[in-house]
């Protein structure tokens, strides 16, 4: 399996295949499954679908590795306007955002990464709700977070990711795992090299569970980034456990991947917030899931087929 997972991350930065995929018939129908829409309007419909069953969001406007300034404006533009909507529709309670700092910025610059990460958490700040920073491959895995650090000195609700295949993570967790401190708990969704991370699916699962104990024994507000029912049930089991409330944690899940499993945990009084990404730029993101769980490429490719 890991082999096909690797491949379908390579077809992520293949041009070819990204026209091939995105010019198909009946791509856009497959790909709503995943990603509601292109803009603003399309992810505030999401918004008040998830919220008329008990389930909150954090929206991600798609893009990253911007090589272009203009785009990093629209970027924050669009963020801008986002929060603008959820406040004005009185959605803010229900819904954050996340944000990728490689949109945000060209050529790397931290700096002007951190400046426009701080345009939005005030603006978030000013509609009510909060800002969780995305992590990305590993080679930006200190740099995202000395920026969520900084930011957090003015907003200590910024909220950072961490993701337990890589080896580094337990060590990232412990520094992380206070009293406040929001972290996204993921598995991982990056093509990278053998020697950062750990070598097998299990050896993943079992960084999750250590990662998830330290954030629960640390006091941090855990949002457990997973739909691997196993895991699912375990941190049920480690919530009360560490004698921790509802709504002191929650569980995170894709907008599309187990929208029944979703509505259970809501209905049982769980905090459960669907990541829900939007926008022009779906592609890599697509890529990216079917990767995470590679049975779904022959559903894809057969709903490709039979709507060609």
């Amino acid at each position: 399996m890991e082999p096909l997972r690797s491949s379908i991350l390579a077809a992520a930065d293949n041009d070819l295949i990204r026209r091939v995929v995105a010019t198909a018939p009946g791509t856009r129908q497959i790909v709503a499954r995943f990603v509601p829409g292109e803009t603003v309007a399309d992810a505030l419909g999401a918004v008040r679908e998830l919220a008329a069953d008990g389930r909150c969001a954090t929206l991600d406007y798609l893009g990253e590795y911007t090589r272009d300034a203009g785009l990093v404006e629209q970027t924050v533009d669009t963020y801008l306007r986002l929060l603008d909507a959820l406040s004005a529709e009185g959605l803010s309670g229900n819904a954050e955002v996340s944000v990728k700092l490689s949109a945000l910025t060209v050529a790397g610059d931290e700096a002007l990464a951190a400046r426009n990460l701080r345009r939005i958490c005030a603006a978030a700040e000013d509609c009510g709700t909060t800002v969780t920073v995305d992590m990305e491959d590993h080679t930006t895995t200190d740099g995202t977070l000395r920026v969520v650090g900084e930011a957090r000195r003015t907003w200590p609700w910024v909220g950072a990711v961490v993701q337990s295949y890589l080896t580094r993570t337990e060590s990232d967790v412990a520094a992380l795992a206070h009293k406040g401190s929001r972290v996204r708990l993921c598995k991982g969704a990056y093509a990278e090299p053998a020697e950062v991370v750990h070598p097998d699916a299990h050896a993943v699962d079992l960084s999750y569970v250590r990662c998830a104990n330290l954030l629960l024994e640390g006091g941090a507000y855990a949002m457990f980034a997973t739909h691997d029912p196993r895991l699912v049930g375990l941190l049920r089991q480690r919530t009360r456990w560490y004698g921790r409330e509802r709504g002191s944690y929650e569980y995170q899940m894709l907008y599309g991947v187990r929208p029944d499993e979703q509505r259970r945990l809501a209905a049982e009084g769980e905090t459960v917030r669907v990541y829900v990404p939007f926008g022009e730029q779906w592609y890599g993101y697509l890529m990216r899931r079917l990767a995470e769980r590679p049975a779904n490429l022959a559903l894809f490719l057969r709903a490709l087929a039979s709507r060609s």
